[in-house]
Formats: structure tokens, C-alpha cells, sequence
């Protein structure tokens, strides 16, 4: 009963920035533990950012620590993704997910909900 909207995506040149939104609706209850995740063409599918529910404790991907930041809005239902200083290889479909009835970071498995996607390129 849960969906989720990414947006924000497209095409940005090395070093530049792109701010994504994943909107959540269908369900009125607590907020949860909530990722965005990615995969980029021939890579396998990784965990870029995670935040607990009320904020208090996030998880980066190495490769990405110092340049995204992740951050959510509660009485919005809305999740974002400052990505700065974006490379080439950050070039990836991003997806926004949620596991339900988390509040503490929460394993792979436990994430439910996903969004379809949206699309981040980063030329040279």
C-alpha cells in the first residue's frame, strides 16, 4: 500500500550537483527507516544512503561520503538526496526504498517498498 516517486535526475557534468526527491504516499501510519539505492550498467545493486526514521542516524556508501547527503522530511513524506561533486561513475538508475515497521537502519531484505527509478548520468 506504499508508493513511493523518485525524481530529480537527469544529466549533469562532472562536478556538478543534482538534488533527489522520492515522494511517498498510501499508507498513513509512522514514518520508517528509509535508502536510496542504485545500479549502474554491469554493476550490481548497492546501497548509496541510509537514514533512520526520525533522522538520527544515517549510512553513506564510501564512494560517496563528503559529496551526498541524505535527508528526509517527515510531515512531507519525502526523502531527498543532495548529490555534490558528481563523477562519471556516479552514473547509476537511483531508486528510493523503505523498509516498514523499521526505525533503526535496516538490512536489504527488509526494504519492501521501492520506487521504479530515476535516472542520474554524469559525463567527463
Amino acid at each position: 500500500q506504499v508508493q513511493l516517486v523518485e525524481s530529480g535526475g537527469g544529466l549533469v557534468q562532472a562536478g556538478g550537483s543534482l538534488r533527489l526527491s522520492c515522494v511517498t504516499s498510501g499508507r498513513a501510519d509512522d514514518s520508517y527507516t528509509m535508502a536510496w539505492l542504485r545500479q549502474a550498467p554491469g554493476k550490481e545493486r548497492e546501497f548509496v544512503a541510509r537514514i533512520s526514521a526520525n533522522a538520527g542516524t544515517t549510512s553513506y556508501l564510501d564512494s560517496v561520503k563528503g559529496r551526498f547527503t541524505i535527508s528526509r522530511d517527515n510531515a512531507k513524506k519525502t526523502l531527498y538526496l543532495q548529490m555534490n561533486r558528481l563523477k562519471p561513475e556516479d552514473t547509476a538508475v537511483d531508486y528510493c526504498a523503505v523498509a516498514p515497521g523499521r526505525y533503526k537502519l535496516a538490512r536489504e531484505y527488509e526494504y519492501g517498498y521501492w520506487g521504479r527509478g530515476t535516472q542520474v548520468t554524469v559525463s567527463s
